[in-house]
């Protein structure tokens, strides 16, 4: 069978987008997959150069009296010209949306020819694109049982947020990730990260907590983003913690397995993964995300036992520090929250998309 998947513009979307697209390639499909025309996209698919892609010239949806509605409307237009030139020349059986506005176009095109189309939601609440394109979906295919609300007109399924095989087939032990880190083997180790560009706001709180994490019997794994490597890391040399920081991480399954513990934003892939591993951690959703969507996300973890939630408005680095020390020197609730973290998502959510789309035929 032939498959498009729509899952460019963040690494949220890319990366369950990808896992779906191994799963289905395993099984002897063929896939092609849409995608922006930003550098994460780019720099994400040099570890698949032997997977079809198309650029799609997306962009997310301005104010509806924005000037740059104009360029919207025109991007996505030539969107849709490109995705229906893509399906004339090669029908896929069906097309699927991670999110986002790249998958607008594909999901419409599919629509108009009679193509079987899905949409995936990881969120907990959907944002506009995803509000618009579930009403030229077959169904929509949800990572969180609490989104299914949103989509009352729909047919839902709960599968979970998808992860790369990579992840979940290389993981490495915490000790050969610690190893290959050049971290020390026995010390509690704090990985902290902020999406596929690093999120400036935890960099800040993380710089201004390093000094009081001093006295800490503890080791950091920082992932800052391309912009603020060399300030972060300049915070943790001048206050003597030990720190391995980083602009991005294409091969996260050697990183992952070194955490006891993480900080991070909330998006709905990287709240799978840490699932998936089975990672405590706290969490500090983005403020200005879409219909305040991270923080529904966190909420749901924290909920569950599994995370703690930081508010980055109220938080000091003081505050920060003194909440990473009390769970970091606690070993018996940083496992509680690992069980329930593991708990909280299926493990095989890729397959069960991939069985959604395969089955189109049956």
């Amino acid at each position: 069978m032939k498959f498009a998947i729509a899952c460019g513009g963040t690494g949220g979307h890319l990366f369950p987008g990808l896992a779906v697209a191994e799963v289905l390639r395993g099984q002897g499909h063929e896939v092609l997959l849409f995608v922006s025309e930003k550098e994460v996209d780019a720099r994400a698919l040099r570890a698949y150069p032997d997977l079809p892609s198309q650029k799609l010239p997306s962009t997310g949806l301005p104010a509806i009296f924005s000037p740059a509605m104009l360029t919207f409307l025109r991007r996505l237009r030539s969107s849709f010209q490109s995705c229906g030139a893509s399906y004339a020349a090669d029908r896929p059986d069906a097309v699927l949306g991670m999110g986002g506005f790249t998958s607008i176009a594909p999901l419409i095109a599919a629509r108009m020819r009679g193509i079987p189309a899905f949409l995936h939601e990881s969120n907990a609440i959907p944002g506009k694109a995803n509000r618009l394109a579930a009403r030229f979906c077959r169904s929509v295919l949800l990572g969180f049982e609490d989104c299914a609300r949103y989509f009352a007109r729909s047919t839902t399924q709960v599968t979970g947020t998808p992860i790369r095989r990579e992840l979940t087939d290389n993981a490495l032990s915490c000790a050969e990730a610690r190893q290959l880190l050049g971290l020390a083997a026995e010390r509690k180790t704090l990985l902290v990260m902020g999406g596929s560009q690093g999120a400036a706001g935890i960099n800040a709180l993380m710089t201004q907590a390093a000094p009081y994490l001093s006295a800490a019997e503890l080791q950091v794994v920082h992932l800052a983003g391309e912009r603020e490597v060399e300030t972060v890391q300049s915070a943790y040399a001048a206050s003597g913690v030990p720190a391995v920081v980083l602009p991005f991480c294409e091969r996260m399954e050697e990183v992952y397995p070194a955490g006891d513990l993480v900080l991070s934003r909330s998006g709905a892939a990287s709240l799978g993964e840490l699932s998936w591993f089975g990672l405590p951690s706290v969490l500090v959703p983005y403020p200005y995300a879409a219909e305040d969507h991270q923080r529904l996300n966190a909420e749901i973890f924290t909920g569950a036992g599994a995370a703690k939630l930081l508010v980055e408005q109220a938080a000091t680095g003081e505050s920060l520090s003194r909440l990473l020390i009390s769970l970091l020197e606690s070993p018996e609730t940083l496992a509680t929250m690992a069980t329930a973290a593991k708990a909280l998502a299926p493990r095989d959510a890729a397959v069960r998309v991939a069985a959604v789309l395969t089955g189109v035929k049956s």
